[in-house]
């Protein structure tokens, strides 16, 4: 596996970056996880202007502009010979000293892309669903540190992940402080009720997902009525089918919610329908790049 360190490729065992940068002493920059399908790199653009908002919102300065950063990934996708592959490309702030004070770093940021085969949910799970279970952390405050910056420091999601994983389940429901449905550790969250489609606003700490934003374009080129609506558990509970999205899970099904069957307790008609032409999606909108 070659990684792209700085402007340049190195195998993986010579991938290294200094103790004193301070993406690892405080998880102080940003990232981005974009899927390949066969040769097109999904998104790209759209996954390069989020990276970049991120970037601004920390003041963090990426030392490519983003055409550059869009030629780089796919080099990486080259270098490695990947047709299909789930990219990783992260921006810290560099090398500092021990405080926080980030105008103490000098250098440059660490730029580094990393291209492999991602599987994050079992193929079971796709066509059977998934149960998940709310846990006791919530989702950062907006005040704070706010959801839409995919940062390195993803503790908050973490711990909500140990939650799920101590209890037997393979994701977790995060709430709002206020109560109200965020999303999971790594996805958006779905509901479908009387033939509409419900997924939280990007107000209530949540991320602005690049798949989520294309379930919803899909959605309604389909005529399903759409809403970016403020959800509580009692909703998602009732509902007739409910589904997760995410650059690595894509769409996946959720049949369980807190010990609570949704609908059927299959994977529902309108998930299927969005998952099949969401797959269609991803053979026609983004990067193309040949090996």
């Amino acid at each position: 596996m070659k990684i792209y360190l700085n402007g340049k490729f190195v195998h993986k065992s010579e991938a290294k970056i200094s103790v004193f940068d301070h993406g690892f002493l405080y998880g102080d920059g940003v990232f981005e996880g974009i899927r390949a399908y066969n040769c097109l790199v999904f998104k790209l653009r759209e996954h390069i202007e989020r990276l970049f908002e991120s970037a601004h919102s920390i003041m963090l300065e990426i030392p490519l502009n983003r055409d550059k950063c869009i030629a780089a990934v796919v080099e990486t996708l080259k270098a490695n010979n990947l047709k299909d592959a789930y990219i990783r490309m992260v921006i810290s702030r560099g090398e500092g000293d021990l405080g926080l004070d980030p105008k103490k770093c000098y250098g440059k940021p660490t730029v580094i892309i990393i291209a492999d085969k991602v599987s994050l949910y079992p193929e079971k799970l796709y066509k059977d669903g998934m149960e998940i279970i709310t846990v006791p952390t919530v989702r950062n405050v907006p005040e704070a540190l706010n959801p839409q910056i995919k940062s390195l420091n993803y503790l908050n999601n973490i711990l909500a992940k140990i939650e799920a994983s101590n209890c037997g389940y393979e994701e977790a429901l995060m709430l709002d402080h206020l109560g109200y449905v965020a999303e999971c550790t790594g996805d958006n969250i779905f509901v479908v009720e009387k033939g509409e489609l419900y997924t939280p606003p990007q107000c209530m700490g949540t991320l602005r997902g690049i798949t989520r934003d294309t379930v919803l374009q899909i959605a309604r080129k389909m005529k399903i009525p759409t809403h970016e609506h403020v959800l509580t558990r009692h909703e998602v509970y009732n509902s007739q089918e409910c589904f997760l999205t995410g650059t690595a899970a894509e769409i996946i099904p959720v049949v369980k919610v807190d010990g609570r069957k949704i609908g059927a307790g299959l994977p529902g008609k309108i998930t299927q329908l969005l998952r099949s032409e969401f797959k269609k999606t991803t053979k026609t909108e983004g990067v193309k790049y040949t090996l």
